[in-house]
């Protein structure tokens, strides 16, 4: 008479497989830098792992409160406005963390009020330990920078804006 069989892997982590090993590894990704979503795709298919931040951040249409400056000091040059509708915004095409420059104590790609022409970089996007040179898509005036080096971006957030 044939016993029954109870499923050996109750309880027991499934075989790996190759999709599950990417998820995995992207997964380690999102921990290991600190962002909350990476998208790859490749040969036709997309796989996309996101987690919950702890914290929120609330936008807000009316001016910035005053910031942390104890004494007048030289600010950066960077405006965070959000005008991601401007004709002229430059868009993130990945999710990674921005450079200013090439190398610590390089000076910047670009400032506010620099003249860029196409092809040439504004920024630097690291993403799963590659440098990813972001160029300008049309030659012009850089208007607005949105974001700071050491920032982490999302797939699409605004860099820099161009006149």
């Amino acid at each position: 008479m044939p016993s029954k069989k109870t499923p050996a892997t109750r309880g027991q982590p499934k075989p790996a497989s190759p999709e599950l090993d990417l998820i995995r590894t992207l997964a380690d990704i999102l921990n290991e830098t600190g962002l909350s979503e990476i998208e790859l795709e490749q040969k036709g298919s997309r796989v996309r792992v996101s987690r919950t931040m702890t914290a929120v951040a609330t936008v807000s249409h009316q001016a910035p409160p005053a910031h942390h400056a104890p004494a007048p000091v030289a600010a950066p040059a960077v405006a965070k406005a959000p005008d991601a509708d401007h004709a002229g915004t430059v868009k993130s095409p990945m999710v990674g963390t921005v450079y200013m420059a090439s190398a610590p104590g390089n000076p910047n790609f670009i400032e506010i009020g620099s003249e860029v022409k196409q092809g040439q970089t504004l920024v630097i996007i690291e993403a799963m330990k590659t440098m990813n040179q972001i160029p300008s898509p049309v030659s012009g005036k850089v208007i607005r920078i949105h974001v700071g080096n050491g920032d982490p971006v999302e797939y699409g957030a605004a860099l820099v804006t161009i006149e």
